[in-house]
Formats: structure tokens, C-alpha cells, sequence
């Protein structure tokens, strides 16, 4: 069985909305970061970019990230797809769907590297299901879910866009 939970206009809206905060809490910065996990986060990292740029004079970077989720703590488990200096500047981290943490956990590992201004995170649905040291400081949706259950999250099809949970 599956629910939706959010619909494409219900995500348009809290896309929005977590760009706005983002602007709030930058409005100060020149440039930020928007480094997307993929596949996911990369395209909410999209959509977050062309909302701030209607909204806001914020220079917008995007960075794609790239983790192998099966062995994420291999030397060349995580990797950005473009180089980029990111020393000094502002970095959101994107996701989808915050579930354990670990995910975001290894894909913050690239930007420690580099004595970075400081690093947010930004989720569509944050789950909370913690197992890492990692919180959304930016969500579109918290849900309580149980472990057996999945989040579905669809952006890249214009109009078709959905937030699902299966059983």
C-alpha cells in the first residue's frame, strides 16, 4: 500500500519555504552552497537554486555529490563533481530524505576538508530516525515512520512530482 504524502504542488510550496529560511539565515552572505547528494538531493538542490535566485541576490553555487551508499567510507566513496573552492563559504547540504544520518554523515566528510564558514542541512522529509550526529536544520516534512516503511521521493518529472510512503 502507498500514501501520498506530499502532492507537486504541496512540494513547490515547502521548496519555497526552505528557501526562504535559507535566505533568512544568509542574507548577510554573498554566495552559499548548494551540495546535492545524488540522485535526490541533487535535483531538491535544483529547484532550491532557482528559488533563490528569484528571491534573493545570493550567487548560488551547485555541486553535485556523489557517494557509493554501498561502501561510503571507501577513500573514493565520495566525490563532488566539479572542483570547486569552497574554503570560507556558507554550504548546504542537500537531501531528499534524511533518514539514519549516514548518508549526510559521509557526504559532509568532502567539505571538512576545507576550512569551510559553516554547514546546513536542508531535506524534503526528515524521518527521524537518527543514528548519526546529523539534523535537518532545513525540512520540508518531518514524518515518524517506522523502519520497514520507505519514503518515495519523486522531483525530477515536472508535475508528476510526489512524496510517497510504502509499506
Amino acid at each position: 500500500m502507498q500514501t501520498v504524502i506530499l502532492d507537486a504542488s504541496q512540494i513547490e510550496k515547502k521548496i519555497t519555504r526552505i528557501a526562504y529560511e535559507i535566505y533568512e539565515e544568509h542574507a548577510h552572505e554573498k554566495e552559499i552552497v548548494l551540495a546535492g547528494v545524488v540522485d535526490g538531493g541533487y535535483a531538491l538542490a535544483q529547484k532550491l537554486g532557482k528559488v533563490l535566485k528569484k528571491i534573493s541576490p545570493l550567487n548560488v553555487t551547485l555541486l553535485k555529490i556523489n557517494i557509493n551508499k554501498k561502501a561510503p567510507a571507501g577513500e573514493t566513496a565520495v566525490s563532488i563533481d566539479k572542483k570547486e573552492n569552497v574554503s570560507g563559504k556558507s554550504i548546504i547540504l542537500v537531501d531528499d530524505v534524511l533518514n539514519t544520518g549516514k548518508v549526510l554523515s559521509y557526504g559532509m566528510k568532502i567539505f571538512l576538508q576545507s576550512p569551510v564558514k559553516s554547514i546546513r542541512v536542508a531535506v524534503l522529509v526528515d524521518r527521524n530516525h537518527s543514528m548519526f550526529p546529523i539534523k535537518a536544520d532545513y525540512s520540508g516534512i518531518s514524518i515518524a515512520t517506522t523502519l520497514q516503511e520507505h519514503i518515495t521521493v519523486t522531483l525530477e518529472t515536472k508535475g508528476k512530482e510526489a512524496v510517497l510512503l510504502k509499506d
